[in-house]
C-alpha cells in the first residue's frame, strides 16, 4: 500500500492529508533547523479512521527526510511519539525526556 501523500501548504503553515474529499491538518511554525507542531486537525467526516495517525507519521518522515528537529506542542503529536519510538531522536531533547518520563 502507498504511503498516503502529506503536502506542505505553506501559505497556512500546515501540512495536510486529503481523504474522501475532507482535509485533515498539522499546523506548524518553522525555523532553519526545528518544525513545532501545534495543533492536529481531523474532520468528524474522517475520525476513527487511523487518519490523524498517518498524518503524524507523515509528517515526521518528512521532518527526518529533511533532517529537521521536531517539537511536539501537539498533544496528538505527542500521544502519538509515545507510542512510536523509532522517531524520538528526531524530537528536541527536552520534549523527548517528557514523552518518555510520561510513560
Amino acid at each position: 500500500m502507498a504511503e498516503p501523500e502529506i503536502t506542505d501548504n505553506t501559505a497556512l503553515h500546515r501540512f495536510e492529508l486529503e481523504q474522501d474529499g475532507v482535509t485533515a491538518f498539522v499546523l506548524y511554525t518553522k525555523s532553519q533547523n526545528s518544525l513545532r507542531l501545534v495543533h492536529t486537525e481531523v474532520p468528524d467526516a474522517l475520525r476513527g479512521k487511523g487518519v490523524g495517525s498517518k498524518l503524524v507519521a507523515g509528517v515526521l518522515r518528512l521532518a527526518k527526510q529533511n533532517k529537521l528537529t521536531v517539537v511536539p506542542s501537539c498533544p496528538f503529536v505527542a500521544e502519538y511519539l509515545s507510542r512510536h519510538h523509532e522517531y524520538l531522536p528526531i524530537v528536541e531533547p527536552e520534549f523527548r525526556r517528557r514523552i518518555l518520563s510520561s510513560e
